[in-house]
């Protein structure tokens, strides 16, 4: 008979393993004093994170789709529209080229634009979501120079690529109207995406400063056409002088002028790249405002 086996014998442990000392540390594995080191790379963001960060927003979200989706429609649609009318009339343009005639399109494309730079900054503050943002940067300066760099090359490559095909529609159905020269396809292409863009650019700051959608958007539409407006109801001779400057330096006076005397009139403001420079300077005027409003304020 064999003899039974002592119970502490059956059930002893293993040898413990022997203890390898560690000559240092690397990702995932604790460090001296028991702390624990990242496997992910840590470094300083910069404002290339910054602009990858808002480009994925922008795209992402549907409101951008919309807004310029339903610029692009507004431009071509409008823009062929007028040129079909032109051609089909006894209409002469006379010694005027056929590109004036994309300002229609732009005009009404451009309030979409608007829409859009309000709301690349201010839903965030209706969401709750610039908590997060300011979170993950909080360099405030950055987030709105990537959020205004972003938007505005979105939309001036755009504005210019839409611009570019109405004008080439335009000239190619009128053909009794007079060739464009190289300063005029300038103008009514880059001078025209740029003056758009900054118009987006202005309606951001605005939306940064009032923080509310809805309210910056009215404020935008109203600074675009009221003026206007008003110097149509200015029949007092004592104001003449308020009602020109009106009706010259509004936004779609400006806008006219940057397709050239002949298109705005001989009588008209600011011409061909000039309203683009008054654009520049109202909307960095205002981004710096926008800039001084985020930083000096609470969330």
């Amino acid at each position: 008979m064999s003899t039974p086996t002592p119970p502490q014998q059956a059930y002893a442990q293993p040898p413990a393993p022997q203890q390898v000392p560690q000559q240092g540390h690397g990702p995932g594995q604790p460090a001296p004093g028991g702390s624990y080191v990242s496997p992910i790379p840590v470094r300083e963001t910069h404002l290339g994170d910054a602009l990858a960060s808002e480009w994925t927003k922008i795209r992402s979200v549907r409101s951008t789709l919309w807004t310029l989706g339903v610029m692009a429609f507004l431009m071509l649609g409008i823009g062929l529209a007028t040129a079909a009318a032109v051609a089909g009339s006894d209409t002469s343009l006379e010694n005027e080229s056929a590109l004036g005639l994309g300002f229609f399109g732009v005009l009404l494309g451009s309030i979409c634009v608007m829409t859009l730079g309000v709301l690349t900054i201010a839903s965030e503050y209706g969401t709750g979501m610039i908590r997060t943002t300011l979170t993950a940067c909080p360099a405030r300066g950055r987030v709105l120079a990537a959020k205004a760099l972003v938007f505005f090359l979105l939309v001036f490559t755009m504005t210019t690529v839409l611009a570019a095909l109405v004008g080439a529609l335009q000239t190619a159905m009128i053909t009794d109207a007079v060739d464009p020269s190289g300063g005029e396809w300038l103008r009514s292409t880059v001078g025209v995406g740029l003056f758009v863009a900054l118009i987006g650019l202005l309606a951001l700051s605005v939306g940064a400063i009032i923080r509310h959608s809805a309210g910056a958007i009215t404020l935008m539409i109203g600074v675009m056409l009221l003026p206007l407006v008003a110097a149509m109801f200015m029949f007092s001779e004592s104001l003449a002088g308020v009602r020109d400057f009106l009706l010259e330096y509004s936004i779609p006076s400006l806008l006219i002028g940057v397709y050239g005397e002949a298109a705005a009139g001989a009588d008209a403001g600011p011409t061909g790249w000039q309203p683009v420079w008054i654009m520049l300077g109202i909307s960095l005027a205002a981004l710096i405002g926008a800039a001084v409003a985020l930083n000096s304020r609470d969330v």
